[in-house]
């Protein structure tokens, strides 16, 4: 009876295992480990803003669509007659119409209702009355630069006033132009928009 467990291999032969044989078998090096981990590393860093950045943009029609959904169905519903037919809207009444479409966070209640967009980094909507209750302005803040022309060319349709950055790129004035949107929207999720409607 031999122990086997105990004693070291003295040849190789025997067993079968040529040189040629355990030479195949042997495990990567660490120098081998290195440069694979280094280039799983560095698509890492290059892939996961762009991937990012592809979630983003497929955001936009639908937001978009929110967005302006939330506009016709606050101008349809409006006191007909009255001076000031938006004058009680808020956030919150945003919130209660997109509360549940999976699109939009929303948190707290009625004045402490955030709602957050997804087009950009801790960006949320506000919603006010403007011109003392003649008309209404849905806010976007930090959305991306991903975002901003698409976000605006959706908007533009259900607007009477937007402005990006505090530039006017649509009013009674100034028709709206997307090339000229699109170089007012500064890179990351740094661009804030007003659209007026009513």
């Amino acid at each position: 009876m031999t122990f086997s467990l105990f004693c070291s291999r003295s040849s190789t032969k025997a067993d079968g295992l040529t040189p040629a044989v355990l030479r195949f078998q042997r495990g990567f090096s660490l120098v081998e480990v290195a440069v694979v981990t280094a280039i799983v590393l560095l698509l890492a860093i290059i892939g996961i803003p762009a991937i990012g950045n592809y979630l983003v943009e497929n955001k936009v029609p639908k937001v978009g669509e929110e967005l302006a959904r939330f506009v016709l169905h606050t101008q349809v519903n409006a006191s007909s007659g009255s001076a000031e037919p938006y004058n009680a809207i808020t956030t919150a009444s945003f919130a209660r119409m997109v509360g549940d479409s999976g699109l939009f966070s929303v948190s707290g209640a009625d004045a402490t209702t955030v709602v957050a967009h997804g087009l950009g980094t801790d960006g949320v909507v506000s919603v006010q009355a403007e011109d003392l209750g003649a008309a209404f302005s849905i806010s976007l803040s930090n959305v991306s630069h991903v975002a901003c022309p698409s976000i605006a060319s959706i908007m533009q349709r259900v607007s009477k006033t937007m402005t990006v950055a505090g530039v006017t790129i649509k009013d009674a004035s100034t028709p709206y132009s997307a090339i000229e949107t699109e170089s007012e929207c500064e890179h990351g999720d740094v661009n804030d928009f007003v659209f007026i409607a009513g």
